[in-house]
Formats: C-alpha cells, sequence, structure tokens
C-alpha cells in the first residue's frame, strides 16, 4: 500500500508540471471505491492551481473547486504529454492542455473525490481524522508522548492508526521502531518520555530517508514520471524475516499485527 513517502514522491513528481493547466475532458473507467461526487463534465474548462498533500491524500486544488486523489492499496498515478490507450485497470484519466493525469488501480481501492471546497462535508468526513503530519513543524516530541500515554494498544498499531500522527504506515512504523529500539507490541501508554522523543525523531528520520530514496516499490509503485522507488533495499528489518539484523546480526523475526505483517529485531528492540 502507497504510504506518506510514495504519495509525497507522486506529488513531487507532477505537482509543478500540472499547475496552470486547464482541465479538457475527463474519462471514468470502472467504479473507484467512492464515486467522483459530480459529472465529468462539471470538470470541464476548470484550472488547476497547485496540488497539496494532505496525510495519504493528494488535493488537486482547481479555481472551484477540489479533487481529493487517493491511491488505495495498489493505486499509482501517470502524468505525461501523451499516454498510450487506458487499460483495464486505468480507472480515472483527466486531459489537460499540459498532459495527461492518470489513475491505475488493480484493485480499485483507490478513489477521486470532486468536492467544491474542504469545507464540504465529504471532505472533512475523509480528512479531519487525521493526526499531526510527521514531516511538519506541528508534530512535536512532547505533545506525541502525551497522546501516546492515552493508548493502551500496541505501539505499532497507534502509529498505523493515523490519528496521532499521519502516514506512517507498515513499512515505515517497524523501520522507525527498530531505530528507536522500541519493541512494536510494546504498550503504548507504557512507553516512557525519552524513549517517546527517540522514537519521535525516528520517525521523521525514517520517513525522509524514504523520500530521499523515492519511496519503497514492493510491487508496482511508482512516481507519476514513473520512476521507483528503493527505500526498501536499505530497510533494516522490515521484510526481512529470518535475515541477520544488519546490527547485531540476531535473526529479525515477523509476526502478524492487526492482520498486518510486523518485523522487528528481538535483541535491538525492547519490549
Amino acid at each position: 500500500m502507497p504510504e506518506l513517502p510514495e504519495v509525497e514522491v507522486t506529488r513531487r513528481s507532477f505537482a509543478e508540471r500540472i499547475a496552470g493547466a486547464t482541465i479538457e475532458g475527463v474519462r471514468l473507467g470502472k467504479p473507484l471505491r467512492w464515486p467522483l461526487g459530480c459529472e465529468p463534465s462539471v470538470l470541464l474548462g476548470r484550472r488547476v492551481s497547485s496540488v497539496h498533500r494532505r496525510g495519504k491524500y493528494l488535493l488537486v486544488h482547481l479555481d472551484h473547486g477540489c479533487l481529493l486523489l487517493h491511491l488505495g492499496m495498489s493505486g499509482s498515478l501517470q502524468f505525461a504529454p501523451t499516454l498510450p490507450a487506458p487499460g483495464v485497470h486505468d480507472h480515472f484519466e483527466m486531459q489537460t492542455d499540459r498532459g495527461v493525469l492518470r489513475l491505475h488501480d488493480p484493485r480499485r481501492f483507490g478513489a477521486v473525490v470532486h468536492v467544491p471546497s474542504l469545507d464540504d462535508a465529504r471532505a472533512r468526513k475523509l480528512l479531519d481524522g487525521l493526526g499531526v503530519e510527521p514531516l511538519e513543524p506541528g508534530f512535536d516530541p512532547v505533545a506525541f508522548h502525551r497522546s501516546l500515554a492515552k493508548r493502551r494498544a500496541s505501539i505499532k498499531q497507534v502509529l498505523l492508526a493515523g490519528d496521532i500522527v499521519v502516514g506512517v504506515g507498515n513499512i515505515y512504523a517497524s523501520e522507525a521502531l527498530f531505530l528507536a529500539g522500541i519493541r512494536p507490541t510494546a504498550r503504548a501508554d507504557r512507553i516512557s518520555r525519552p524513549r517517546a522523543a527517540r522514537l519521535h525523531r525516528a520517525i521523521i528520520d525514517v520517513l525522509q530517508r524514504a523520500l530521499a530514496l523515492g519511496g519503497s516499490t514492493l510491487r508496482d509503485f511508482s512516481s507519476a514520471q514513473g520512476e521507483s522507488g528503493y527505500f526498501q533495499l536499505d530497510a533494516m528489518v522490515y521484510d526481512r524475516a529470518g535475515q541477520p539484523c544488519r546490527v547485531c546480526a540476531t535473526p529479525v523475526r515477523a509476526i502478524r499485527q492487526g492482520q498486518r505483517s510486523t518485523f522487528f529485531c528481538p535483541l535491538c528492540q525492547r519490549p
């Protein structure tokens, strides 16, 4: 599933190129997770002003309204002057005077939703419950520890919930917990302030490193320019079950948490 780094890499790969473009046509394929919310003809003639990100949502701001794009579990965007004829898994296409923006999503858990503004009830339902952005100044270590102290669930599950800090998905939660030396099964409310501070720093470091490496390409992720990510090649524990820890050589363990695979070093990460 694309996580915050992959979504931000996608945004950076086409945001400047599409800014100022005028929409000339919209094609819908098979239904996605949520309906578009308007007739495609409503978008014709509108101009793209900017592209921002909130959590795992891309916000394509128009001169009137906004498109909220979510890549779901297997989605990716392409933006190019021209593209081949759409395939069976290409479910949204927006033709502009600067190129074609296309959503490819084999599993159709992604979405493109049009709202008149971010104050619209549909936008607020999707965005209001999201936590603090981890790469912005509002991500404060003291407030982070206070929030963890209110949760009895495992720290890995708390991070994945996304309502304290947004966008730390399965790959990067495992990696940040390793860097902080915290076992993923540790209860969030039992993590001390110093350990929470280490985790806070680790989240930032891991996400920044992932951005620098173009995100992670495990199966089919690529940026809007078709470029793969390489973070997975540098992962310390993720998807390395049975392999030696890169720090202490202890075999990396894998467990299931909330139907997701979790990877950790039993020696480097304390409960």
